[in-house]
């Protein structure tokens, strides 16, 4: 706990540095407006900023965890068949170069702006590349040992994924999903800027850009941020549970 102090203390002088530069220095509140008024907005739309984080933190969990599953199974796939190997990791690697900003507008064209399920599939996409690197790379820190064990057993690919590649691959794929998780937030949040429901966090901030809503637009900003925080946390305490005693 003493390590979190530093941060937090460097958290609210930069508050208070904010404040005064906007505030002495007349700044205007479309360039950035003062913390006061963000925190003002928060408390007048609470309700709202409430309600849109648990849109976006939602779409956020359900890509997360499809994502997660089709990473993990994929990379499984391919740790035993070189033919699904060879068709996975160019489709992947490719897919982590495709943006959200061209992703997002295609499948919200294909399965309609009144669902939330374009936005899902863009989380989806965007965290099977972590969590498939991740996991191929724990998959392959076989030792020679155990792979000859398994083979003068006998041990079918399936046995031999279950008993020496997924055991020992367990602290990569929680490192792909401490790794993903914040980034299912964003993937949603950026989603949402481009059409479809007006329920998300994305959408009101764009909103309230739109309307010159500038210190509402942070309030829902700073609930972003927050939103990405708690992904990453759980992300972190996940990967702690799970690896503990393995190291």
């Amino acid at each position: 706990m003493l390590g979190v102090w530093p941060a937090v203390a460097f958290g609210i002088a930069g508050l208070v540095v904010w404040e005064l530069v906007v505030v002495l220095g007349r700044v205007p509140s479309f360039l950035l407006p003062p913390p006061s008024a963000i925190v003002t907005q928060i408390g007048a739309q609470a309700p709202v900023i409430l309600a849109t984080t648990a849109v976006t933190g939602g779409n956020a969990l359900v890509g997360l965890v499809a994502g997660f599953v089709i990473g993990v199974a994929l990379a499984l796939l391919a740790a035993a068949s070189r033919l699904v190997q060879e068709l996975a990791t160019p489709v992947v690697l490719a897919a982590s170069a495709v943006p959200i900003v061209a992703l997002a507008p295609v499948f919200t064209t294909m399965f309609g702006s009144t669902t939330e399920v374009a936005r899902r599939l863009v989380v989806t996409v965007v965290v099977i590349v972590p969590v498939f690197v991740s996991t191929m790379r724990g998959l392959r820190q076989v030792q020679p040992v155990h792979a000859e064990l398994m083979t003068s057993l006998a041990a079918t690919p399936w046995q031999h994924a279950r008993f020496v590649r997924l055991p020992g691959a367990v602290p990569y794929i929680m490192t792909g999903l401490r790794l993903a998780a914040p980034a299912a937030v964003i993937a949603a949040i950026v989603a949402e800027y481009f059409g479809g429901l007006q329920n998300g966090l994305g959408s009101r901030i764009s909103s309230a850009a739109a309307n010159t809503a500038y210190a509402r637009a942070w309030a829902f900003v700073a609930a972003s941020i927050a939103l990405g925080l708690l992904f990453h946390l759980a992300g972190l305490l996940v990967e702690r549970l799970v690896t503990r005693g393995r190291t």
